[in-house]
């Protein structure tokens, strides 16, 4: 799909109209942040900045949007200014991968209002789904410790979203997509093996595995439950082995596909072994998540490979994640929106946030919000709960916000997904397992500085009527 600046709503480009006449020059910065973790979890894993940063170096409106825009009645002088639009703002964003956490700063964009608010749901849109899938996939890498996992979600997925959620689940830790065109684009590692209807086109299951084998002799896997995965399927899988051998080949695996697959891998392993087929892995698949690969540990499944699909790239059971974008500074001059709804109440200024690190290197559990201005932070204070504080003088302090952007030129180099992902396992070490784990993990603190608690509070009492 080729993306434009109207890939956005209707709303966005109605307000710009309102700012190119009343304050075409106004300066704002928004911070992109979300309020909750998905999945009841303890972390996220932030995704999509490269895809957003590629975007935005080139988005325009193009000549359909402009006729578009035109039939829906907004001003020539607007659409004059309109065809010329590109994004010269700064973006100052954490790496993509990091482990992030709500109610704080994770990308910040300083910009035109104009221009700020047309880019807000292209930035929502690419950021709120990858990090969402990204964050599934992380979970699932944790469960699956050691075991390849590869993504077989498209067919399964939202449209398109399917495309980007190969590239999210990578970074999240997956080590192959059956998306052959994520994999082209991203560089992702490809695998693939058969369908039901590839055996069921054949008279003879065996003819099915011996002519797959002859044509894909490298990274072969074998479907073995079309009929009866131990009493035919697995026996003629190990008699192709067999013949692959003597013509130098090996057969890489044997995928499970249905059934109950900790006493089948168990039964599977037994029977290639006993064949003397150590070496011929085990996939299974079939409604995967991170707790039914969990509890297949648990019960000592043989299982190599886990190919997930539904559950990996639609985000299940969460549907989004709520991230947002909210204004904290326009013309240098903090805003805030208040709510009766204590966390939805934002924080103003340009910010910085501060990670704090432990003598052994590990994240400690909390992230300290400040004004950008701050050149130190010793004390944490809750956000409001007057009576929890933190002294931070024991902690390296680690900046998270960096310019990624300026003045519409990305200024840092782009990333592999391959390196993100590397990066983001590195990270995910140095969080304690206390946040990693799915049921009641620890919650993360995040709190500000005493100088940011104050000045908010200040534009509480002055806004609250």
């Amino acid at each position: 799909m080729n993306i434009t600046a109207a890939y956005t709503d209707l709303y966005q480009i109605t307000m710009a109209q309102v700012y190119y006449g009343t304050k075409p020059n106004g300066r704002a910065v928004f911070d992109y942040y979300f309020r909750h973790n998905p999945y009841k979890g303890g972390y996220s894993i932030f995704a999509g900045l490269e895809d957003v940063l590629n975007i935005l170096e080139t988005l325009e409106f193009s000549s359909s949007d402009m006729n578009y825009l035109k039939q829906k009645g907004f001003e020539n002088d607007f659409l004059n200014y309109l065809k010329n639009f590109s994004f010269k703002g700064n973006i100052y964003a954490c790496n993509e991968g990091d482990v992030v956490f709500p109610n704080r700063p994770i990308l910040q964009v300083e910009a035109n209002i104009i221009e700020a608010q047309i880019i807000e749901t292209l930035l929502l849109n690419i950021l709120n789904f990858q990090t969402l899938i990204a964050t599934k996939a992380s979970r699932i890498k944790y469960s699956a410790k050691d075991g390849i996992l590869l993504d077989m979600g498209l067919r399964r997925a939202h449209a398109t979203g399917g495309y980007y959620a190969s590239r999210a689940a990578a970074i999240g830790g997956f080590d192959s997509t059956s998306n052959v065109k994520a994999a082209e684009d991203y560089n992702i590692p490809s695998t693939g093996t058969m369908a039901h209807s590839f055996i069921q086109s054949y008279e003879e299951e065996i003819q099915a595995f011996r002519d797959f084998a002859k044509m894909r002799p490298q990274n072969c896997v074998l479907l073995i439950d079309t009929y009866n995965t131990l009493k035919s399927g697995l026996p003629n899988a190990i008699k192709v082995a067999k013949e692959m051998e003597e013509r130098g080949d090996k057969l890489l695996g044997v995928r499970l596909d249905s059934g109950d697959l900790a006493y089948l891998s168990k039964k599977t392993r037994t029977m290639l072994d006993d064949a003397d087929l150590s070496y011929v892995k085990i996939v299974a698949s079939n409604q995967l998540d991170e707790y039914v690969i969990k509890s297949l540990k648990e019960q000592g499944a043989y299982i190599d490979i886990y190919g997930v699909g539904t559950n990996l790239v639609t985000g299940k059971p969460d549907a989004s994640i709520d991230g947002v974008y909210k204004l904290s500074e326009f013309n240098n001059t903090p805003r805030i929106k208040l709510s009766e709804n204590i966390i939805k109440t934002s924080l103003p200024f340009k910010k910085q946030v501060y990670r704090m690190i432990d003598e052994n290197n590990m994240f400690y559990g909390a992230d300290a919000v400040t004004i950008n201005s701050e050149e130190s932070v010793s004390l944490m204070e809750h956000p409001f709960d007057n009576t929890k504080s933190l002294d931070l003088n024991r902690f390296k302090h680690e900046p998270l916000l960096q310019q990624v952007m300026k003045d519409g030129k990305r200024i840092i180099a782009s990333r592999t997904v391959t390196e993100i992902k590397e990066y983001s396992q590195s990270r995910l070490q140095q969080l304690p397992n206390e946040y990693k784990r799915f049921q009641n993990p620890h919650i993360y603190k995040i709190g500000l500085s005493p100088k940011l608690k104050k000045e908010r509070d200040v534009l509480i009492k002055k806004n609250k009527f």
